[in-house]
């Protein structure tokens, strides 16, 4: 979030590559972290809190001879296995054969579901995601059936058009279009006028589909307030 340059050595010229604005700022994310009293001895901040300590003093020195500590019990520990034979078995990490490298144990690759996951956190080291226990299957279900809902409404809109102009002379045909029960347009969900979609005119099909769809926008707007509350 601060100033960024480059400084060319060859002539002394300074350019200026990154300078945040305030708007930058204000949308970086918050940064989440475990209280330094709850942090076991081997996490990062407590176990270099006195390394961190000498550098925000300025004593380049001290940070060195603590960093020094810090790397020779990490080798006497190491020749210690060696010598009793013990394997040295990692909590979150495995060793990858394949690729020669170490993959974290509980890292979650699968795209992020809206209308289903709330957060996701660390605990204890381990990856997990908050839910709201809805199957994937009925938010499939749900996206499927609007979008079918919206085509069909669109078709039939576009065949009433069509059937009125071809039917109508040319300066009627514009009336003749608005008075077909099915609008040209989806309009915004909606609750308080009493249209769905902005079809005033429904058979009794497309009346039992429109609440449907309701009960869906209603559980949308809920899902939608709960992650609202979380960021605040």
């Amino acid at each position: 979030d601060g100033e960024v340059h480059i400084n060319e050595l060859k002539n002394g010229s300074v350019e200026m590559f990154w300078n945040p604005t305030s708007e930058v700022r204000r949308q970086r994310l918050k940064r989440h972290i475990v209280l330094f009293e709850e942090q076991t001895d081997f996490e990062s901040e407590r176990l270099w809190q006195h390394v961190t300590s000498a550098i925000n003093k300025g004593d380049q020195h001290k940070a060195t001879q603590e960093k020094f500590v810090l790397e020779e019990e990490q080798r006497n520990a190491a020749r210690e296995r060696r010598e009793n034979g013990t394997e040295w078995k990692p909590l979150l990490f495995q060793h990858d054969a394949t690729t020669n490298e170490w993959r974290y144990k509980y890292e979650d690759l699968r795209p992020w579901d809206p209308l289903n996951d709330i957060a996701q956190f660390e605990k204890n080291g381990i990856l997990q995601t908050m839910e709201r226990h809805l199957s994937t299957r009925m938010s499939n279900h749900k996206t499927t059936s609007i979008n079918n809902q919206i085509t069909r409404h669109k078709r039939s809109a576009e065949d009433c058009r069509r059937r009125k102009t071809s039917d109508q002379p040319s300066n009627h045909s514009q009336n003749t279009e608005s008075s077909c029960s099915t609008p040209e347009s989806v309009q915004e969900l909606s609750d308080d006028d009493g249209k769905y979609l902005g079809f005033e005119s429904l058979c009794a099909q497309c009346g039992k589909e429109m609440n449907h769809l309701k009960e869906i926008h209603s559980a949308v707007l809920s899902l939608q307030r709960a992650q609202q509350d979380i960021h605040r």
